[in-house]
C-alpha cells in the first residue's frame, strides 16, 4: 500500500479551504498535490499502529447536534487503543455523560483523532468514521492517516492518579472566569474542526490538532474571545484551511495539574493582516474565537502531568505583553 487510492483522492489531497492557505504562502499547488497523495493515507502503517497501542489517551474530534464540533480527550492504560488491521482503530473507551462525543458516536459520524506522546513530542493523526459502538467502546474506520512534526510540543511526563474521582460536568455560557484564568495560563490546547459536508471526502471529514506556545499564548479579550497566534507549521493548513470553509471549531484546554479539560466552541475569524498581528512576533497569521459556550469537565482526566522543557519553537515565539 502506498498513499491514497485513485478513488479516495479522485478530489485531490486538499479542498478548497487548505488549498486557499497554501496558495496565499506561495505554494505551488501541483507539487502540494504530489506531497499530499504522498504523505496522506487511507491506511495506517505499522509504526502508526504500535504508535497509538502505547498510548495512555488520545484526543478526538467530533460534530455536536448543532454541527459545531468538540474536542474531547479518551484515557485508559495503554492497549486501549488497538488495531486489529491497518484500516481499523478500536478504542476501548466512552466518554463521560455530557460530553458530545458520547452522543457523536454513532455509525458514520466522522471522527478526528490525534495520538500526542508529551514526553516524546511524537504525534500523530488520523481522520475517520464510526463503523461501530457499545458500551465498552468504539471501532473507526481510517479515511486519511498522516504523522505531524515535533513542533510547539511541550515536554511531559505523566503520573496515573491513584484516587478515585467521579467526573462530573459543569456547562457554561460565553466565557466564565474560571475558564478565562485557565486559558490566559495555558501553555498547550487541542483544536477541532470540520470540513463543509461537500469537502469531506477530500479531507477525511473532522480534524483535530495541537496547538502550543508559551504560557499565556492565547489571549484572552475584553469581551471574552480568544486570540491564538498561529506559527509556521507543515503548510498543510488542515486546521486553518476547515475554518476558512466552516469557520466552527471547539477547542480543548487541559488543565495538567488538577485533571480537568475545559472544552469551548464558537465562530472564528482568521486575520492575516493589521496591527493586531504586530503585536505577536513570530506568529504569521492570527485567529480569533468568539465563545458560545462550553463546559467543565471535572475530574475526567485520570492522568497528572509534570512539565520537563518548553520546546525550543515555543520559546522563539514572542509574547503578548510585547
Amino acid at each position: 500500500m502506498d498513499g491514497f487510492t485513485d478513488k479516495t483522492m479522485a478530489s485531490g489531497p486538499w479542498h478548497a479551504g487548505e488549498r486557499a492557505l497554501q496558495a496565499s504562502v506561495g505554494l505551488d499547488r501541483e507539487k502540494m498535490d504530489r506531497l499530499g497523495r504522498a504523505v496522506l493515507r487511507d491506511y495506517m502503517t505499522a509504526q502508526h499502529r504500535d504508535f497509538f497501542a502505547e498510548l495512555p489517551f488520545v484526543i478526538l474530534g467530533s460534530i455536536d447536534a448543532e454541527g459545531m464540533p468538540t474536542a474531547s480527550l479518551l484515557a485508559g492504560p495503554p492497549g486501549f487503543v488497538a488495531s486489529p488491521d491497518p484500516r481499523r482503530l478500536d478504542i476501548a473507551a466512552r466518554p463521560i455523560p455530557g460530553d458530545p462525543l458520547l452522543v457523536a458516536l454513532t455509525p458514520g459520524a466522522p471522527v478526528g483523532l490525534l495520538g500526542i506522546e508529551l514526553w516524546t513530542r511524537r504525534r500523530n493523526r488520523m481522520n475517520g468514521h464510526v463503523i461501530a459502538a457499545d458500551a465498552r467502546g468504539f471501532s473507526l474506520a481510517v479515511d486519511q492517516s498522516f504523522g505531524n512534526c515535533p513542533q510547539y510540543i511541550q515536554r511531559r511526563d505523566y503520573l496515573l492518579r491513584r484516587e478515585p474521582v467521579v467526573p462530573r460536568v459543569e456547562p457554561f455560557a460565553g466565557l466564565e472566569a474560571g475558564a478565562a484564568d485557565l486559558i490566559a495560563r495555558a501553555d498547550t490546547f487541542f483544536v477541532a474542526s470540520a470540513a463543509p459536508a461537500s469537502e469531506a471526502a477530500a479531507s477525511g471529514g473532522v480534524d483535530v490538532s495541537h496547538r502550543g506556545g508559551v504560557p499565556g499564548f492565547v489571549a484572552v479579550e475584553r469581551d471574552g474571545s480568544l486570540l491564538v497566534p498561529d506559527f509556521s507549521g507543515n503548510r498543510f493548513f488542515n486546521t486553518l484551511g476547515n475554518l476558512i470553509a466552516n469557520p466552527k471549531a471547539g477547542l480543548l484546554f487541559p488543565d495538567f495539574e488538577s485533571g480537568d479539560l475545559l472544552q469551548i466552541s464558537g465562530m472564528t475569524e482568521i486575520i492575516f493582516e493589521g496591527p493586531l498581528l504586530q503585536r505577536f512576533p513570530g506568529a504569521e497569521r492570527l485567529w480569533r474565537l468568539s465563545p458560545a459556550g462550553g463546559r467543565w469537565l471535572r475530574g475526567a482526566l485520570p492522568l497528572r502531568f509534570v512539565l520537563r522543557e518548553f520546546s525550543p519553537q515555543s520559546l522563539r515565539m514572542g509574547r503578548w505583553e510585547a
